[in-house]
């Protein structure tokens, strides 16, 4: 149906000056470039039949109520579907039955807000096109009272006001899909509380050789010598192996002591063998070079430098504050044991060091 076959009573008013076509101009010999103008409007039939305006109202409205439905499916499958849980896609194949579930509502919500925008702004709003002169660029009284006239105008074309059931879906659209992009932030995992402050270190774990797997005895500790100890009853094929031994890795080095001049470490300390961290305080590499002579330990990954007899202080390098040392002692066995966890946390500074 064409707006020639309506009579003339029925169709919608013509729009003032400010939407009336381009003027015509001639091309000749000084303007070769002439101004064709626009087409004639043509009227749709939404334009001309408000039973075909209240069906694209409601393929609108559908549009929004399926992205409220989709955000409500994402909402649900981030709860309900297991995070280990795999399904068979053609011709992806197998993959996570979580992810396929979010990935497909998110899509679906998005694309029905803007199929919904885009159908409901072809179909119900003004599709007159409007030719407005060029301006210049500051805002004159003139130039702020047809903005506010243009917007007016087209809050009204959008029937926004008299058509409540597009409003209400589409308010109802917007206000759910928020959700879809809060929620996965509670999947980035658990907060790590004070994990951060604790290790496998206590009093009376045993300082295993990391080499051997077996106990330390003071007499296994030369002078001069570097030996790498972690907590006893941690092993390789542990689950969490990776997790604790990044913060629990020791090195032992013994020293005279008479060449350790921090009280505290040599309180520290037994017969001159000290356990410190292996941890870079700078971003946690695991430091492996000992320097007999001086008695230094060096980061390969930014060549910071500690000083084992004297608190393992920065005396080079990017790092920010001194190795933990661990206080340890000798059981009734003989063997070397911790006498407590670290003081402070181990490896690099982090926001809630304090």
């Amino acid at each position: 149906m064409s707006s020639q076959d309506i009579p003339e009573e029925n169709l919608p008013a013509e729009q003032d000056h400010a939407h009336a076509h381009g003027a015509v101009t001639v091309a000749d010999e000084e303007n070769p470039f002439a101004d064709p103008g626009l087409p004639p409007h043509e009227h749709r039939i939404q334009d001309i039949d408000e039973r075909a305006a209240k069906r694209s109202e409601r393929t609108v409205a559908l549009l929004f109520t399926l992205s409220m439905l989709a955000t409500i499916g994402f909402i649900a499958s981030y709860f309900a579907i297991p995070n280990d849980k795999s399904i068979f896609v053609f011709p992806i194949g197998h993959i996570s039955a979580m992810n396929f579930a979010l990935g497909l509502t998110l899509a679906v919500a998005l694309f029905s807000i803007g199929a919904g925008a885009v159908h409901w702004a072809r179909t119900l709003m003004s599709d007159a096109e409007v030719a407005d002169e060029r301006h210049p660029i500051e805002a004159s009284p003139e130039v702020k009272a047809k903005v506010l006239a243009d917007f007016k105008q087209g809050a009204h074309e959008s029937a926004l006001g008299r058509r409540k059931l597009i409003r209400t879906t589409m308010f109802g659209a917007l206000a759910l899909f928020p959700l879809s992009l809060i929620l996965p932030l509670g999947g980035l995992g658990p907060k790590p509380g004070t994990s951060l402050r604790h290790t496998m270190w206590s009093k009376g774990k045993l300082l295993v050789n990391m080499n051997t797997n077996e106990p330390l005895r003071p007499s296994d500790v030369a002078v001069g010598s570097l030996t790498f100890a972690m907590p006893e009853g941690l092993k390789e094929d542990d689950e969490d192996f990776q997790t604790e031994i990044a913060k629990a890795a020791l090195m032992i080095v013994r020293l005279q002591p008479e060449n350790i001049k921090d009280k505290q470490e040599l309180a520290w300390s037994h017969e001159g063998i000290v356990a410190y961290s292996k941890i870079c305080t700078h971003v946690g590499c695991p430091i492996s070079l000992y320097e007999q002579q001086t008695h230094h330990v060096l980061c390969p990954c930014h060549q910071s430098t500690f000083d084992l007899s004297d608190g393992a202080r920065v005396i080079f390098g990017p790092a920010g504050h001194a190795l933990p040392q661990l206080r340890i002692g000798v059981n009734s066995d003989g063997y070397l044991e911790a006498l407590g966890d670290f003081e402070e946390p181990v490896g690099p500074a982090f926001w809630e060091r304090g």
